[in-house]
């Protein structure tokens, strides 16, 4: 990796077109003497005739260009002839700074100086104010992912205030590529999707040979705003995402700064994000979290319900690799993310069901994880683990529900992390684990959509 002090001093907003004959958008960037496009495909159907998807396609724009600023983590942020508010540049300078956290920690790069720049956008223009948009009511989009988050958000609402024939699903994947994870998923909900293609500039592909930094970025805030595009294209009224409260949490502490691998997964980013959109929109496309007062325990019970869904989601990174040779087709057993899974549904799924899952090989039943479950349990030296992991004390809370299962009281691994935790001195009782099963804290859904324990009686 090139040290810090070979960082660029600007990154350039080269500029965003719309091509409603081929439902393309194209994103252009450049810094270090490399030029970036990015295109997105939504087909050509929909209202691009819209001044609203003008505004939502420079939102997308704006959003976009973290993936290539990274390549030289410039101190400058050009946004060159796009206009902008103060506010839309104070928002940017957060994205940028919070959602390359860990970018920035892993490169050892101070990002608190960065400043962004661009004209002040006049008082007539969309950044100023925004274009009327009308959308049908009851129409939600819900970015989907395959797996237990975004299942249970669907679920949820086509149990209850929506038809199932009046959602879809968002899926984004590369042009003539699907991920089998999601898709094997998306079609047991029943529920219509409507696909977007992003195309990444094949540089960023190349960042080891050209000297490029590399690094996390915040993925989420992009299939947002992507999603944003989409439900303005099919006059949706709201994008219904499935963050839970624990993505909020920061990974680690580092110089008195929080480093939050999910911060674009963040009540920080949701709120901050939904301000964007309605000042950019208006107040009718409602942008929030459908999980966000909830524990990723509750998310974990809600799912163990919904049995027709256990053989087909799958969460483990290695099935979302960009590159279809090394992608797998099966849960790996060994990863961050395969272990959480598993601990998470301990509780509420038999051992035996799990262990199908895992094609035999079920995290749970293998000691040698042992230091991975140490890490997600906050016993071992180690911080959380980079990954959209639930926090300590919903992993502790799942192992005190999970050890005194008849099915698990033989597990040795069980037995042994039971021990250890005792041990800390800072365990978890299935008493203070069920308050993880109500809902807590903050939230930004709409009455139209609140499921029926969040809803505030009237007299």
């Amino acid at each position: 990796m090139p040290p810090p002090d070979q960082r660029a001093e600007r990154f350039h907003y080269d500029g965003f077109t719309l091509d409603p004959s081929r439902g393309e958008i194209c994103c252009r960037y450049s810094t270090g003497g490399h030029s970036f496009t990015e295109r997105f495909g939504f087909g050509p159907d929909g209202r691009w005739d819209d001044p609203a998807t003008q505004a939502a396609a420079r939102m997308l724009f704006l959003l976009t260009g973290v993936s290539y600023y990274k390549t030289t983590a410039a101190r400058v942020i050009d946004l060159g002839s796009t206009t902008s508010t103060p506010d839309e540049r104070a928002f940017l300078t957060s994205y940028y700074v919070h959602g390359l956290g860990e970018f920035a920690y892993r490169n050892n790069i101070e990002l608190s100086d960065l400043v962004v720049e661009g004209p002040d956008a006049p008082t007539s223009s969309p950044a100023s104010s925004p274009p009327q948009y009308t959308p049908t009511a009851g129409r939600p989009l819900i970015p989907f992912g395959g797996g237990i988050d975004s299942i249970v958000t669907v679920a949820a609402l086509c149990a209850g205030p929506v038809e199932a024939a009046d959602a879809a699903l968002c899926i984004v994947h590369p042009p003539g590529d699907r991920f089998a994870a999601i898709e094997d998923a998306a079609a047991v909900t029943g529920v219509p999707v409507v696909r977007v293609t992003r195309q990444l500039d094949p540089l960023v592909r190349r960042s080891e040979e050209l000297g490029f930094l590399n690094g996390h970025v915040p993925i989420t805030a992009v299939i947002s705003a992507t999603a944003v595009v989409a439900a303005v294209l099919d006059q949706r009224d709201a994008v219904v995402l499935s963050n839970e409260s624990s993505a909020s949490v920061p990974t680690l502490l580092h110089a008195r700064q929080a480093i939050n691998h999910q911060w674009s997964k963040s009540i920080e980013f949701e709120q901050s994000f939904a301000h964007f959109v309605a000042a950019s929109l208006g107040p009718r496309l409602s942008v929030f979290s459908y999980l966000r007062p909830r524990s990723e325990l509750w998310v974990a019970q809600q799912f163990a319900q919904l049995g027709e869904f256990h053989e087909v989601f799958r969460s483990c990174n290695r099935s979302f690799h960009q590159d279809p040779a090394q992608r797998l087709d099966h849960w790996c057993g060994t990863c961050d993310k395969c272990c959480f899974i598993d601990l998470i549904l301990a509780p509420f799924v038999p051992a035996a069901s799990l262990r199908g899952l895992f094609d035999g090989h079920e995290p749970l039943e293998q000691p040698e994880l042992e230091g991975r479950f140490a890490t997600l349990l906050g016993l071992a030296a180690d911080s959380k683990p980079f990954e959209c992991v639930g926090d300590l004390d919903e992993c502790r809370a799942a192992l005190a529900l999970a050890a005194p299962r008849p099915d698990r009281q033989r597990t040795p691994l069980v037995r042994t992390l039971v021990e250890r935790v005792a041990d800390a001195g800072d365990g978890s009782s299935p008493t203070q684990a069920a308050s993880l099963l109500v809902p807590t804290g903050p939230h930004y859904i709409p009455d139209r959509y609140a499921p029926p324990d969040l809803l505030v009686p009237t007299h």
